[in-house]
């Protein structure tokens, strides 16, 4: 018995992860109302739009893209509007459905997310504009939220086609 157990842990796929590249794909800063806009004392509002894509690019290799906007506003006037796309290439195996659908949207966004905080900082510096330091995120309760909503999804539909 003890022999059939260690046999199917040996079987059992090993979980791996690694980083084979991590890059800018796409970067975007507007200043629309410069430079009168530099002339106002006023605290502008931001808003952070966040997202992420998956693309399957091999068997267990994934470009994960974390997609965030970042509008500042002063009143009605756009004051900076910054687009970040940062990318990265992962090698991800082993992992069951559930735990891969986890690396890929929770995890690997984490890793990512630091890159865009710099980059976005850098843009409106360097836009000059007050340095913009955005608050960490928290990828897993954006994750589980996610999964809850799509399970709350799932059973409805059940329920809206039953009654059709």
């Amino acid at each position: 018995m003890a022999e059939e157990n260690a046999n199917a842990q040996n079987e059992a796929p090993q979980e791996q992860f690694g980083i084979q590249k991590l890059y800018l794909k796409d970067v975007s800063f507007e200043a629309p109302n410069s430079p009168h806009i530099f002339t106002e004392q006023v605290e502008p509002n931001v808003e952070l739009q966040l997202s992420n894509e998956v693309n399957a690019l091999a068997q267990d290799v994934y470009e994960i893209v974390l997609k965030v906007t970042v509008t500042a506003k002063t009143e009605d006037k756009t004051a900076f509007l910054v687009e970040v796309q940062q990318a990265g290439i992962f090698a991800i195996s082993g992992f069951d459905d559930a735990r891969l659908s986890y690396m890929l949207n929770s995890y690997c966004p984490n890793i990512l997310f630091p890159y865009v905080r710099e980059a976005i900082s850098g843009l409106v510096i360097n836009g000059g504009f007050q340095p913009l330091l955005l608050a960490p995120v928290n990828f897993d309760a954006l994750y589980q939220q996610q999964m809850e909503q799509q399970q709350q999804q799932q059973e409805a539909a059940p329920a809206s086609d039953a009654t059709h």
